[in-house]
C-alpha cells in the first residue's frame, strides 16, 4: 500500500512539474522570436531605461542563438544595460567576459572604454551629494583601475573615435591620484607623523609632475622636514617649491577652507 501510495505522488508530482513548464512556455512570449527580433525588443527596452528586462532579452539571444553577431552584439548590450542600472561587478564581470572571448572584435576599444568608464563612475553616489566628500579622499582602487583600463584603450587603439575621451579622463585622473596622495601626506602631517608625511608628499612629486597637487606636497615636505629639525632638506624642498610656485598660495595660508557640509557642526 505505501509503494503505491509513493508511486501515485511521484506521477502527480511529475504532472504538476510538466503543468507548470508548460505554462511558464506558454507564457514566455519570446518563445518563437527571432535573433533580430530579441535584439530590436532589447533595444527598445534598453532605450526606455527597462535594464533588468532588456538584459533577460540579450540573455535569452544569446542563450538561443550563440553564434554570429546578434550574439556578440547582445553580449555588449548587457555590460551596457548593467551599467546604467548600477550594478558595476555584473558590468565589469560582462566587460570581462567579452574581451576574453572576442579580444580581436571589431568593437572590442568600446569594450575597453566602457571597463574605464565602469570604474570612472564608481567614484560617484548619493552619500557623495549629501556629504559633499571630494572624491579624491576616498579610496583610489576604482580610479587606479580606471586609469588603467583607459590607458590600455589609448595604447591599444589610439585611433579609436573613444580615445579623445579617454586621453580627458585620464587626465582628470591623474590629477585625482596626485591630490589622493597629497590628502594622506596632509593626514600624516596634522597628526605629527612627518616622516610619513615627507614620503607620501614625494610620491605625489615624483609620480605626478606638473600636476597642481604637487605644490600642496612641497609645501607639506618643506613643514614636515622643518618639524623633523631637518634644515638643509627643509631648504631644498623650500627651493624647489619656489622655483616652481614662486607666488605659492601656502604662504598666505594655503587656499581657502572648503565648506563644511550643512550638517556637520564640527
Amino acid at each position: 500500500m505505501q509503494k503505491i501510495t509513493q508511486k501515485i505522488l511521484l506521477v502527480t508530482f511529475a504532472i504538476l512539474m510538466a503543468a507548470c513548464s508548460s505554462t511558464a512556455e506558454q507564457a514566455d512570449e519570446t518563445k518563437n522570436w527571432s535573433p533580430s527580433k530579441l535584439y530590436a525588443e532589447g533595444r527598445d527596452e534598453l532605450n526606455s531605461g527597462n535594464y533588468e528586462k532588456a538584459i533577460k532579452h540579450f540573455e535569452k539571444l544569446e542563450s538561443r542563438y550563440p553564434f554570429g553577431t546578434y550574439a556578440q552584439q547582445a553580449q555588449m548590450e548587457i555590460a551596457y544595460a548593467y551599467y546604467r542600472q548600477g550594478d558595476q561587478p555584473q558590468a565589469l564581470a560582462a566587460v570581462e567576459r567579452f574581451i576574453k572571448l572576442h579580444p580581436d572584435h571589431v568593437n572590442a576599444d568600446y569594450m575597453y572604454y566602457l571597463r574605464g568608464l565602469i570604474n570612472f563612475n564608481d567614484r560617484v553616489s548619493i552619500f557623495d551629494v549629501f556629504s559633499r566628500q571630494d572624491p579624491t579622499e576616498r579610496d583610489q582602487k576604482a580610479v587606479r583601475e580606471a586609469f588603467d583600463a583607459f590607458k590600455l584603450l589609448v595604447e591599444r587603439f589610439p585611433d579609436s573615435k573613444y580615445t579623445p575621451d579617454a586621453r580627458d579622463r585620464l587626465a582628470y585622473l591623474v590629477n585625482a591620484m596626485a591630490k589622493y596622495d597629497v590628502h594622506v601626506a596632509d593626514y600624516y602631517y596634522r597628526r605629527g607623523a612627518y616622516l610619513a608625511a615627507v614620503n607620501r608628499a614625494q610620491s605625489a612629486v615624483k609620480n605626478y609632475p606638473g600636476t597642481p597637487a604637487v605644490e600642496q606636497a612641497l609645501y607639506i615636505m618643506v613643514k614636515s622636514y622643518e618639524a623633523l629639525n631637518l634644515p638643509e632638506l627643509r631648504a631644498d624642498a623650500e627651493r624647489v617649491l619656489n622655483l616652481n610656485y614662486p607666488n605659492s598660495v601656502y604662504y598666505k595660508g594655503g587656499p581657502k577652507a572648503k565648506e563644511k557640509p550643512w550638517y556637520q557642526i564640527w
